[in-house]
């Protein structure tokens, strides 16, 4: 089967994939729930790509995370759910609906944008949203939280919860008690630790990593910026100790604890 510029042509590739006895084993026996780590994988690789600026790789993870559109497309019709084309329906019909100052309505009126425009919009939305649910999930009153989107990564909705509780007053006045709410978050976990506890461990942790957020919107600074940035400053680092011990004809796992502490506080001071 050649390659095509045409939608249809993946289309097909992923259903021939997905044909039980000629298809992929692999990708026969794949799920919604199995794939949705892959999905959220390619997303944050296209989110590389633009931080690198290297457009050709670019190019190839957003049909990586097209791809991932397609199989969950693919996995929903052969369940009777929908088919990509219903996808594609539905973000087409959502654009139009949201954008009444650029595409007419069906008497030829454009709508001048004002302030509420979106918000209305988008609560006209989430209320057809909630009428599709079945009525068991219908009663009972929203939380104020309830709009927080349940699929973002968890620094993301962190922020997001936090921020929502705030506009009722529920949050810290003084970035400085953030910051002894990290201190006594630190001791749980000591505590923790001693105890052996797993489950609570985790828990605590959790608490920590919840509190750092709130220490970070205080601050105005985007978590996931801010590790993203961490992660790439230890990857210099610890190169650093890799080349410089190569230099020596030494590998990692010939020095000590101490020689690569040496070694990563030179290249903490180079940086500098």
């Amino acid at each position: 089967m050649p390659p095509s510029r045409d939608i249809s042509r993946l289309i097909e590739i992923m259903a021939a994939l997905r044909t039980p006895v000629t298809g992929c084993p692999w990708d026969v026996e794949q799920t919604f729930q199995t794939i949705a780590p892959y999905t959220i994988e390619e997303a944050y690789e296209v989110a590389d790509a633009i931080t690198r600026n290297d457009l050709d790789d670019l190019r190839e993870e957003l049909g990586d995370l097209l791809l991932q559109v397609v199989y969950h497309a693919r996995i929903a019709e052969e369940q009777g759910a929908f088919a990509f084309g219903d996808v594609v329906e539905g973000i087409t019909k959502k654009m139009i609906r949201r954008h009444p100052h650029v595409f007419p309505d069906k008497d030829g009126n454009v709508t001048q944008p004002t302030k509420g425009t979106w918000d209305r919009i988008k609560a006209e939305e989430k209320a057809e949203r909630a009428a599709r649910r079945p009525p068991e999930e219908q009663t009972g009153k929203a939380s104020l939280l309830s709009g927080i989107k349940a699929g973002q990564p968890a620094l993301v909705r962190a922020m997001e919860l936090q921020r929502k509780a705030a506009t009722v007053g529920f949050d810290w006045k003084d970035p400085r008690a953030v910051l002894q709410k990290i201190r006594e978050e630190a001791d749980e976990i000591e505590a923790a630790l001693d105890k052996r506890d797993a489950t609570e461990l985790s828990a605590e942790t959790g608490d920590l990593l919840f509190a750092l957020v709130n220490l970070a919107r205080h601050a105005d600074v985007d978590p996931e910026t801010a590790l993203r940035g961490t992660n790439a400053k230890f990857e210099r680092r610890f190169a650093f100790i890799e080349q410089a011990l190569a230099a020596n004809g030494r590998t990692l796992e010939e020095a000590s604890l101490d020689e690569m502490d040496e070694l990563w506080n030179e290249a903490k001071r180079l940086e500098t």
